[in-house]
């Protein structure tokens, strides 16, 4: 798969909410993912696929209500590609936020190699 088809096919997964289907179809076996910055509940960075979907389960237990959801188009430049992520949620035990992140991925060999968020 070209770096464009990769990136529709994860932005139309993402907007079905299908992160794992995604993880497992279009992520390489050793990529990366890196955070804006460490949490209580996540490390900056994590490596490998496993380690990725189960941070991606985590993340999804600790929403208590999702009250809109929107990806945006990506914009591919050569291997790389981007799109915003916007999810207005209740988490449990937090409360309500509204987050908005800037994903950046890097594709190498028809695979996403790396993921970064930026908020």
């Amino acid at each position: 798969m070209t770096t464009q088809e990769i990136a529709a096919r994860l932005v139309s997964l993402c907007r079905e909410m299908k992160y794992e289907q995604a993880q497992t179809e279009l992520y390489a076996a050793d990529v990366v993912s890196i955070e804006p910055y460490a949490s209580p509940h996540f490390a900056k960075e994590t490596k490998g696929l496993p380690a990725i979907i189960e941070k991606g389960r985590k993340f999804m237990g600790m929403i208590e209500t999702m009250h809109q959801y929107a990806v945006s188009e990506p914009v591919v430049a050569g291997s790389s590609f981007a799109c915003t992520m916007r999810m207005d949620v209740t988490m449990k035990g937090v409360g309500r936020m509204d987050m908005t992140e800037l994903c950046v991925y890097e594709v190498k060999d028809g695979k996403i190699v790396s993921e970064q968020f930026h908020v």
